[in-house]
């Protein structure tokens, strides 16, 4: 396996180090050049990497990303139904962020504000929510569902991760076992929803609910 370049080594210790402080100081609390003196480089080097907190933010929020896309691989492979994918692909993401949880509302705080660049519907957020949809998209690889819903539906799919994540931020359950109990339970009644978008009978007000989320443009808050 090759070796990350100096300059993506560089990259991850700053983020890794920045979360360290937001963790123990608060992300209001923590600057840039504390984050570079703990971090062991310049503040020059620590800006030509991340121009703010925020773009540091989404250095963290594309690195969970990919770290998510890693961990779906396994859920991709397996030979399983809709619900079992959605289900493994959401628990997924809730051990990928685990070690976060505690800061999390650190970010909320700020990523509520829709004006804020770290809103994960800001255009300062493309890549990451692009990646995410992308699993998504990939999840539905091969199911079958109304054709005239598979073009928005991985886009549906992300909503509902993100109020998974908002439901994430406030459990204080042991081991956030109530946001785990939210998927499987809820994952079963989305796929019954893809099930009904196929039935004559219920197809237009499926169809029409997708029509209704075109015409806001939910996912374009930003």
């Amino acid at each position: 396996m090759e070796k990350p370049a100096k300059g993506e080594q560089t990259r991850a210790l700053i983020v890794e180090t920045a979360l360290r402080l937001f963790r123990e100081l608060g992300y209001d609390r923590t600057t840039m050049r504390a984050i570079a003196k703990e971090a062991g480089v310049s503040v020059g080097n620590a800006y030509y990497y991340f121009p703010s907190k925020e773009h540091l933010v989404q250095g963290f929020y594309d690195q969970m990303a990919e770290a998510h896309r890693r961990a779906c691989a396994a859920v991709f492979d397996a030979d399983a139904d809709f619900t079992s994918r959605l289900t493994a692909l959401l628990l997924a993401w809730l051990d990928v962020s685990a070690p976060y949880h505690e800061f999390a509302v650190q970010f909320f705080k700020n990523a509520i504000d829709p004006n804020s660049p770290l809103s994960p519907f800001s255009t300062e957020s493309g890549n990451a929510r692009e990646a995410a949809i992308a699993i998504h998209r990939r999840l539905l690889d091969g199911v079958k569902v109304d054709p005239q819903l598979r073009e928005d539906l991985p886009e549906l799919l992300w909503l509902f991760q993100m109020g998974v994540v908002l439901y994430w931020v406030h459990d204080k359950s042991e081991g956030q076992r109530n946001t785990r109990t939210l998927i499987k339970r809820s994952a079963p009644l989305i796929g019954k929803l893809l099930t009904m978008s196929r039935v004559p009978g219920l197809r237009s007000l499926t169809r029409e609910a997708v029509q209704l989320f075109r015409d806001i443009g939910l996912s374009r808050l930003g």
